[in-house]
């Protein structure tokens, strides 16, 4: 929704975990069977065995998921989408759905999220940065002084090739059309001067960011080619809001829980942060959505 980029729906056989987007870093085991029936017999001359080389190892492709995985997620939000925003046990089904049966569950629904984990760990340095030493230093270390003293939107959208650059996979086209979609909220959050930027500020704007990645996530997952939305304007723009309300919902709360000052995190420990708000928020949403449909 929004400007991310609709394509007809992830297959069902596409494995959970990309392996382009993580690896497990498994390796092969540890030797190889021995023949036949396990027995060893030395050689009859007392001489030590030879040891037969072990065989090379088998590349190991990421494990197909269920080809069904997609359906019970889509059809819920087909039907909360057909509602015009009204059916709101459908979207709590379709969240839940999506994050337990289509995506794996919380944890590797936050795997999935790759480029947008590398992005709003990005940003959240840089506005640590901007506010710790000032705007023009934070730009000057990415060598990008002359966006100095502009709007905070052209400084954001200079900042874009540098926060989430250009890419070929749906991944990366995902965290860069919710960091463009984060910019058009500034304005209506109050965020107008990036010389000031509160512990507050910075948060929101990263709740603006993390809304936006599950979003973008979510429909290009479930699919906004499957999913019909309502012919009016008006209720199409429910259906679109309702949903971006209750992902902001599950995502503030993650952030919260946390408990943590986003401004005082040193730039080791923010990549950790972000990952952990992201699998949460995963975890909070499967929860609101079973509440929501009341299962």
């Amino acid at each position: 929704m929004g400007t991310s980029n609709a394509y007809g729906g992830a297959g069902g056989g596409t494995p959970l975990i990309p392996s382009w987007l993580e690896s497990d870093g498994g390796g092969a085991g540890s030797g190889a069977a021995p023949p036949g029936d396990g027995a060893r017999f030395p050689p009859a001359d007392g001489a030590t065995p030879a040891v037969p080389p072990a065989p090379a190892p088998r590349p190991i492709a990421p494990a197909a998921a269920d080809s069904d995985r997609f359906r019970a997620a889509r059809n819920s939000f087909s039907r909360f989408a057909g509602s015009g925003g009204s059916d709101s046990r459908n979207l709590g089904r379709a969240v839940s759905r999506y994050v337990s049966t289509s995506a794996g569950g919380a944890r590797r629904a936050a795997q999935r999220m790759g480029s947008s984990r590398g992005a709003g760990a990005g940003l959240v340095r840089f506005l640590n940065d901007a506010s710790a030493n000032g705007a023009r230093e934070a730009l000057r270390a990415l060598n990008l002084e002359s966006l100095a003293g502009r709007p905070i939107e052209e400084v954001f959208a200079g900042l874009a090739d540098y926060i989430c650059p250009e890419g070929g996979s749906i991944d990366e086209g995902i965290a860069r059309d919710a960091f463009i979609e984060t910019i058009a909220d500034l304005a209506g959050a109050g965020i107008t001067d990036i010389d000031s930027l509160t512990p507050t500020q910075i948060q929101t704007v990263f709740e603006l960011y993390a809304t936006h990645a599950i979003e973008a996530r979510l429909c290009n997952d479930i699919g906004t080619k499957v999913v019909t939305l309502p012919a009016d304007p008006r209720a199409a723009a429910r259906v679109e809001a309702q949903l971006r309300d209750f992902i902001q919902r599950g995502v503030s709360d993650a952030i919260n829980a946390a408990g943590v000052n986003i401004q005082a995190l040193s730039s080791d420990a923010v990549t950790g942060f972000v990952t952990t708000v992201y699998q949460s928020a995963f975890e909070v949403l499967q929860t609101m959505g079973d509440a929501e449909a009341g299962e």
